[in-house]
């Protein structure tokens, strides 16, 4: 009966990626513009960020990774918005247009930090409750928010599942490929990262562009497109930091004790989900979403894309038919 099911599922979702995305007709759609970037106060910050669709539209939150920006989703949002969504792509702490209303607030990197900056950004927007879809850092954004805030969560679509920080599990040394893979990690313990950072933050991030996803073939211009958001004053502060909290180099913020308490215990994810699996990206664990799947216990499926690490911006049709597949 379960080898039934999950060929059900497969059979479902390949049928509704064949629908209403991936036609001619979808296709031949008037394209919406990727854009104005807006400004909203939301907590602590100054949110820039992109809205699309009716305002009464079913509201879906497109969170992006590192070393990304919103440009991730420059083709999943008016996909969605076409379907009625209500589409807001922000940028996160220390990116592009977001600033911190004041200059006293301290750069916090827990990621604790990020998960309230999005619900202040849901409130400041008048948004109960939304469909959260991520990857990378925005994939751990979203899965604190539907462990910690189920109620706000609609559906959620993370890439490579579950990624909340454990951080004494982050204490253990992995194989040698899985630690080569997160060179830059180490490298931003020390100050020879931090001056790296400083000098080449482009050439960085596109050095790991190419790692995460060797069969991408994306242009200059897409690329310097995203790495203007690394000019933000605060980026580095926020990179460095970030890296050496997962790492347990820095404290952790006495604010975020009891929540992070919380997510130390791994937490459980009730609300629906659907995992997606980049094939080419050298941080997707074996095992095609198993090795997640436990994290996840209300309605599930996962699917795997010939895609790299960046998948809204390499696969954005099947990433944006995961979303409202989630939704309903």
């Amino acid at each position: 009966m379960n080898v039934s099911r999950r060929t059900l599922l497969r059979t479902a979702g390949a049928t509704a990626l064949a629908t209403p995305f991936l036609t001619a007709g979808a296709a031949a759609s008037p394209k919406l513009p990727f854009g104005p970037v807006r400004q909203i106060d939301a907590g602590v910050l100054n949110v820039g960020y992109v809205e699309l669709g009716p305002a009464h539209g079913i509201p879906v939150l497109l969170l992006h990774g590192f070393p990304y920006d919103i440009h991730s989703y420059e083709q999943v949002a008016p996909l969605l918005a076409r379907r009625g969504y209500r589409v807001v792509v922000p940028y996160f702490r220390g990116h592009g247009s977001t600033t911190f209303r004041s200059a006293a607030t301290p750069r916090n990197v827990d990621q604790a930090a990020f998960a309230l900056d999005i619900l202040a950004l849901m409130d400041a927007l008048g948004i109960q409750q939304a469909v959260l879809a991520g990857y990378d850092w925005g994939s751990r954004t979203a899965d604190i928010i539907a462990a910690l805030w189920p109620e706000r969560v609609q559906a959620l679509v993370p890439v490579t599942g579950y990624l909340i920080t454990n951080l004494e599990f982050n204490k253990k040394p992995l194989p040698p490929a899985a630690e080569n893979a997160w060179w830059y990690q180490y490298y931003f313990a020390t100050e020879r990262g931090v001056e790296g950072l400083h000098q080449y933050k482009r050439e960085i991030g596109e050095f790991i562009w190419k790692f995460n996803s060797p069969t991408w073939k994306y242009s200059a211009a897409t690329y310097a497109r995203t790495a203007a958001a690394f000019d933000n004053p605060d980026y580095e502060a926020i990179v460095i930091g970030n890296y050496r909290w997962r790492q347990s180099l820095i404290p952790a913020e006495p604010e975020y004790a009891e929540l992070e308490s919380k997510l130390q215990k791994t937490p459980k994810i009730a609300v629906p989900t659907i995992t997606i699996d980049g094939r080419y990206d050298p941080f997707t664990p074996t095992g095609n979403g198993s090795s997640y799947r436990d994290h996840f216990i209300g309605r599930y499926e996962h699917r795997t894309f010939d895609v790299g690490h960046n998948v809204p911006q390499e696969a954005p049709r099947e990433f944006a038919q995961a979303v409202v597949d989630a939704s309903r």
